[in-house]
């Protein structure tokens, strides 16, 4: 609490009290209690922000599934954040089956989303296998995973990139 503190007058020049500055003590003890109570109320009431993951479904180690060609859809992550896709399966040692177009996008909404999406449309089920490359970044693996979430994609995977993916687009890129 603050408290005045006054001295006894004095008579001199005249007659006339000397008027003196009464010192002023201010108790800061109930100013830091309430900024404790009020610190401790807004660190109990707060919210803090939930961090933001994505479920994935790994597969047992040691088990392997076969792809039907044609529910098959690739995506091999490229350099400069591009994005490449083909219908079915890269199989050069098979010469039943023609050698896939590779087609060339971003992570725009007009880019693989649309090729999603149309993709589904057309064949339910499809299946879709994300192979990244050695120039891919991580942010792209991101980007990716999230179009599969948005475009509601049930079923991908994501596996390594193969040498006949690596010549594919090493040849497209010529």
């Amino acid at each position: 609490m603050a408290e005045i503190q006054q001295q006894p007058r004095e008579a001199g020049n005249g007659g006339r009290p000397r008027v003196k500055k009464a010192s002023l003590k201010v108790d800061m003890t109930p100013m830091v209690d309430l900024a404790f109570l009020l610190l401790t109320f807004f660190m109990l009431t707060t919210t803090f922000a939930k961090p933001y993951v994505m479920d994935l479904t790994m597969p047992v180690k040691g088990e392997s599934s076969k792809v039907a060609m044609s529910r098959a859809m690739t995506i091999i992550l490229g350099k400069n954040h591009r994005v490449h896709y083909y219908f079915g399966l890269n199989a050069p040692h098979d010469q039943a089956v023609a050698a896939p177009v590779l087609h060339s996008t971003s992570f725009a909404a007009s880019g693989i989303r649309q090729a999603l999406l149309e993709r589904q449309r057309s064949h339910p089920g499809t299946i879709v296998l994300i192979k990244p490359s050695a120039d891919s970044q991580y942010r792209d693996m991101v980007d990716i995973l999230d179009e599969m979430n948005i475009t509601n994609q049930k079923k991908y995977a994501l596996v390594d990139i193969t040498k006949d993916d690596s010549h594919l687009l090493n040849t497209a890129a010529l």
